[in-house]
């Protein structure tokens, strides 16, 4: 039987997280770092990028580079991609997080514009971002990558449909690059939550009374989960815990129905 505690550890492996200066991607950047990964931080500005990785690096004890990148910009990602290369030498496990939702926009208000910022970043961004990781992953004999969706890419929503849509074809993305990456062990899975913690829950719960009670009351178990309840699920998908696990959807999401 194989070693429990050595399939989760992480130690000797480098593993991206855009998305990773706030919320549940600031989660996932430590608990990847205290589970013995070097670990990439990464949003739009360098100097946080920084801050954050200081932190990590000093609550952790292990190597974290903060490198900053806007996803949404095709022709950056190859330089950040070859900038973390350059300092680790190798990329295990990439996890796209980041992404966006900038306004409550219904399909009757929606722009080309609006629609087309969403999906640069969504979907666009993962997609070239994976797509830079994988020659690396390639050669060394494979590799996890976790795209970091949402429980309204399957139910939709008048106000987030550019996000739930743009949510809902990443999914098909995942399994697609699940299937086509699988000859070299490149792993591909999505990971869908559910409401956690974040400014955008609480700029809800500021704004609009018993909106807490409201996201809550469609999970089974009736609350919003706090940013750590990311980490457990994360850290399995990257791991060789998962081994055996490409093109899937794993929802932490308290019992919300697909």
């Amino acid at each position: 039987m194989p070693d429990t505690a050595a399939l989760f550890d992480l130690t000797g492996k480098v593993v991206i997280v855009t998305g990773s200066t706030k919320g549940i991607g600031r989660a996932m950047v430590e608990g990847l770092a205290r589970a013995g990964a070097s670990v990439v931080v990464s949003s739009r500005k360098q100097e946080l990028c920084e801050e954050v990785a200081k932190e990590v690096a000093d609550a952790t004890g292990t190597e974290v580079l903060g490198l900053a990148c806007h996803v949404g910009e095709w022709e950056t990602i190859p330089l950040f991609v070859d900038g973390v290369l350059q300092r680790f030498g190798r990329i295990d496990g990439l996890i796209n997080n980041a992404g966006i939702n900038p306004a409550r926009m219904g399909p009757g208000d929606m722009t080309l514009d609006y629609w087309r910022k969403v999906f640069s970043v969504n979907l666009e961004g993962p997609l070239r971002t994976s797509q830079c990781v994988l020659p690396t992953m390639r050669t060394q004999g494979g590799g996890s990558i976790v795209n970091i969706g949402t429980m309204a890419a399957y139910s939709g929503g008048a106000n987030i449909c550019a996000y739930g849509s743009s949510k809902a074809a990443l999914l098909n993305l995942t399994k697609s690059m699940a299937m086509d990456w699988a000859q070299w062990n490149v792993r591909v899975n999505m990971l869908s939550p559910g409401p956690f913690m974040s400014e955008m829950m609480e700029g809800g719960a500021k704004t609009q009374p018993g909106f807490l009670d409201l996201v809550a009351g469609g999970t089974f178990m009736k609350r919003v989960a706090d940013p750590q309840e990311i980490v457990g699920p994360v850290c399995y998908l990257v791991s060789d815990a998962s081994s055996f696990v490409t093109g899937d959807d794993l929802s932490v999401s308290g019992g919300m129905q697909k």
